[in-house]
């Protein structure tokens, strides 16, 4: 399957820019055929313009027409499941049988939102019906629900190339909030992106939606995210991806005349706390669940477990011979990027530049390309709590042992932590209980909290939260997975004496869609 190498601005195709990047094969070095158009001013500018222009009329949608939208891109998604998962493949090194679970946890993704829409009760509609006889003053008619933003730029990730990517999490979540999106794809697969952008712009022609509710803006320099964050008619932001870069987007979007929200995950070290207890009774089992979920994929998870919490105890030297032999075995693996794979070797030397940092074990490179090497590096309790840099996130399958003495160093790692997207605790019945407190510390540093598994693997449901405090993300109250995701791109809407009539249906007084309602502070449910 070839590519164009275009811009998708709404319903046409444009490649009017001059300069052009390509893509390459992480395994191989090479690079790949098609040169891809960076997106000029203009042409973002015409993007932006189609996506506002399309708000008007796609935000009229009934939440059955957008549910339709989002399983009709799943369906044109499938029909081209052989060739994107094969093109994916040579754009990011990554396994065929890697992607296509990923391609069905992005079609997963978009019918989950659809049953949601079709639902209907996302929108918490409230309803404070008049009281004219009240005293002093009469009570008037006050009804609310939660409406879209308007257009939204959405920025592909380099880990997850489709399932947070052009159709990922944030374009569904986006989609059935009621906004139009204009993606900025990532360049490490910009063949993968146009393939799944056409895919989308079919589903639109199939549905009967504007021209212009979806666009994609190809770029290899930061100048085209930039201009997306920079243009007045763009009401929010969705990014995946390093600290660096979402925080950049996010102190562009504070600087317009109009502040947006920019909803960045920016990824985390995600400590695994492990307890004396089930230390004692499980060691071998931990080390190795925690080998393989440090090196999945090769370690380009932003939920990877790049700090281990170790009690010292007489099981523990063997958890880490355990640990030690499982990554001298292992064999590296192909990073998505020359970039990625270079900034992991330089997080490394960075840690292991540090006296009091040790590297205990590393894995096998094996030949090609971009190679990931697995290791493990230790330090004391002391020295890791005297350097807050020891807890930065390496991306890549590393984890940094923090070697402990006691309950009270366990509890002052716990309350010096950063934000972070998870935390984990290995404990038995009667270590949960003596740590209690520790769970109350972890629940104000992470926005998912884990027993006795592994924080690699976010499952797409309603009750999922994938965010966390700063700096893993830039608003610890939103998540980008699951349902919840699509109050990101709402705000709530208040109507006041409005003619019944003139109310959405959400809101009419005879509740037409039979959705759950606050009604005069209670929740009601539909006949």
């Amino acid at each position: 399957m070839k590519t164009s190498g275009e811009n998708i601005l709404g319903y046409n195709f444009s490649s009017s820019g001059e300069t052009v990047f390509f893509a390459k094969n992480p395994a191989t070095g090479n690079q790949l055929e098609t040169p891809y158009h960076e997106a000029t001013l203009t042409e973002i500018n015409q993007a932006i313009t189609l996506a506002e222009n399309a708000f008007t009329l796609y935000r009229e949608k009934t939440g059955e027409e957008k549910a339709l939208f989002l399983e009709t891109i799943a369906e044109e998604l499938l029909q081209i499941e052989e060739e994107l998962v094969a093109f994916c493949s040579q754009e990011t090194g990554l396994p065929v049988g890697r992607l296509k679970g990923e391609l069905g946890r992005t079609i997963g993704q978009l019918k989950l939102f659809a049953s949601l829409l079709r639902d209907g009760s996302w929108v918490d509609a409230r309803v404070d019906e008049a009281d004219p006889n009240r005293t002093p003053f009469p009570k008037p008619d006050i009804r609310q629900m939660q409406i879209a933003l308007g257009p939204v730029g959405v920025f592909g990730a380099s880990n997850f190339p489709l399932a947070f990517s052009v159709a990922g999490g944030d374009t569904a979540s986006a989609l059935a909030a009621g906004c139009t999106i204009v993606v900025k794809a990532h360049p490490a697969h910009p063949g993968t992106s146009e393939l799944v952008g056409k895919a989308i712009v079919s589903a639109a022609k199939r549905c009967d939606m504007p021209d212009g509710v979806f666009s994609l803006v190809q770029g290899a320099s930061i100048g085209v995210g930039q201009a997306v964050v920079r243009h007045p008619l763009i009401k929010a932001i969705g990014f995946t991806g390093s600290f660096r870069g979402g925080k950049a987007l996010f102190d562009e979007a504070a600087k317009r005349e109009e502040p947006i929200p920019v909803y960045a995950e920016m990824g985390s070290a995600n400590p695994v706390f492990v307890l004396p207890g089930i230390l004692k009774e499980n060691h071998q089992t931990l080390a190795e669940g925690l080998s393989n979920s440090v090196q999945l994929g090769a370690g380009q998870f932003c939920t990877n477990p790049g700090i281990t919490v170790l009690p010292k105890t007489k099981e523990s030297k063997v958890f880490e011979d355990v640990l030690k032999n499982s990554v001298q075995v292992s064999e590296s693996a192909t990073m998505l990027t020359e970039a990625i794979q270079k900034g992991y070797n330089l997080g490394l030397e960075k840690l292991k530049v540090k006296k009091e940092v040790e590297s205990i074990s590393t894995g096998k490179k094996t030949e090609g390309h971009s190679q990931g090497v697995a290791e493990v590096l230790s330090v004391s309790a002391s020295d890791f709590l005297s350097d807050k840099e020891l807890e930065e996130e390496v991306f890549g399958p590393s984890t940094l042992l923090v070697r402990t003495e006691d309950k009270n160093e366990i509890m002052d790692i716990a309350k010096n932590l950063n934000g972070h997207l998870t935390a984990t605790v290995h404990g038995t019945e009667e270590d949960l209980y003596e740590y209690a407190d520790l769970l109350k510390v972890l629940e104000r540093k992470v926005g998912r909290l884990l027993i006795n598994g592994f924080p690699t693997g976010v499952e797409v449901c309603h009750s999922m939260v994938h965010g966390g405090p700063f700096p893993a993300t830039t608003d610890a109250r939103m998540t980008s997975v699951g349902t919840a995701a699509i109050t990101r791109f709402t705000r709530p809407m208040c109507y006041q004496n409005y003619p019944d009539s003139l109310l959405p249906d959400e809101l009419k007084t005879e509740n037409p869609l039979s959705i759950l309602r606050m009604e005069n502070g209670k929740y009601v449910l539909p006949n």
